[in-house]
């Protein structure tokens, strides 16, 4: 069992984030306690479900696998509700658990499965996307989406652990692996922007799940997280921070119904809030260009179709962040100096998105 990088959260519910290869030898002493344990997990992730099934029996744990739809199919009302069946017909008490396995649809899924269960039972969270590793897992956000929008129902349930084996990156598709970059990119841009530095200096190291680079920039993107949702779990001041890209990038993925990934849409959405920052005398031209230029190094996608903006703003309306009929953006003042615009006029965001539509 290798050692690996440990990662404080603190908060009212304090946990690690343990981040290195081989970790699965961690996972039984952050349930110990537990008689029954749910791994809840999608197809792709039989094989390593399996393995985790493995080691809880091993410690005398009765593993309950449940199966769920792969991405963000599996982020559904009714998905939850087979679960909870399941955790019913199984007869889970109060001191049993649930393990969520796979990429951000999944742990979200898991975590409000947990959250929900006998009003909050403990779930460890083994995100096997790096999406999932440096945003989905760390926090304590649940939810679930419905035809409204993205993570619309929800509860905050903060982990009992998680588990970043980046080891099991090492079979991610790239695609999956890139879009995972863009949070990890977010990450600089608000806080550490030794994280762009490092993309900058080699991108080809930054999507190769072998690489030393890798592992520095989930680190650090996972300490980024780390220190903003152990001062503020709720959002209700400094996390909203980590949105930064967010409004846009979830009208995207409702527009393209969910089809889009996660990291993609995020990263028209950065694309966009500079351009936004920039037009309303917030940020110099030079960090407005930085966002394209890293982003479009690890072969993000910087720009959404022309025609889509009348969609894109309505969807905008209903997305989370918004405050009545007010709209408002995770902005840039300068680097890794994020902060709100409030209320930006109809022309000033149309004006910004003409400069990410293709």
């Amino acid at each position: 069992m290798s050692q690996p990088t440990v990662i404080e959260v603190a908060g009212d519910q304090p946990y690690r984030v343990l981040v290195g290869r081989d970790l699965l030898g961690h996972l039984p002493p952050l349930l110990e306690g537990a008689a029954q344990v749910a791994v809840l997990f999608a197809a792709p992730l039989r094989a390593y479900a399996d393995r985790i099934a493995d080691a809880l029996r091993a410690a005398g744990m009765a593993p309950l696998p449940i199966e769920v739809p792969d991405a963000e199919e599996g982020k559904a009302i009714e998905v939850a509700a087979r679960c909870w069946d399941a955790l019913g017909g199984a007869g889970f008490t109060r001191t049993d658990a649930v393990v969520g396995v796979g990429g951000g649809a999944v742990t979200d899924l898991a975590g409000f499965v947990a959250a929900c269960w006998l009003r909050g039972v403990r779930v460890v969270q083994v995100p096997t996307s790096l999406l999932g590793m440096v945003d989905a897992a760390v926090g304590g956000k649940t939810g679930v989406n419905t035809a409204a929008g993205k993570n619309l129902v929800g509860a905050f349930h903060p982990p009992a652990g998680v588990l970043c084996d980046l080891s099991s990156l090492d079979t991610l598709p790239a695609d999956d692996l890139r879009a995972g970059l863009a949070e990890v990119i977010k990450c600089g841009f608000i806080a550490d922007p030794a994280i762009l530095d490092i993309v900058e200096a080699d991108p080809a190291a930054a999507t190769d799940p072998g690489s030393a680079a890798l592992r520095d920039l989930v680190e650090r993107a996972v300490r980024v997280k780390a220190r903003v949702v152990g001062e503020d779990l709720r959002e209700s001041g400094l996390r909203e921070i980590l949105n930064y890209g967010h409004t846009l990038g979830h009208a995207i993925e409702k527009l393209e119904g969910y089809r889009w990934k996660h990291g993609h849409a995020v990263s028209v959405g950065l694309v966009y809030a500079a351009a936004l920052a920039r037009l309303a005398g917030r940020l110099d031209e030079a960090t407005e260009a930085r966002h394209e230029r890293v982003l479009s190094s690890v072969g993000l996608p910087v720009s959404y179709h022309a025609e889509a903006w009348p969609d894109l703003h309505a969807a905008m309306r209903v997305d989370k962040k918004a405050r009545g009929a007010r709209l408002r953006f995770v902005v840039l003042d300068a680097l890794a100096q994020p902060s709100i615009l409030d209320s930006p006029s109809d022309e000033l965001l149309r004006a910004a998105y003409s400069e990410v539509s293709a």
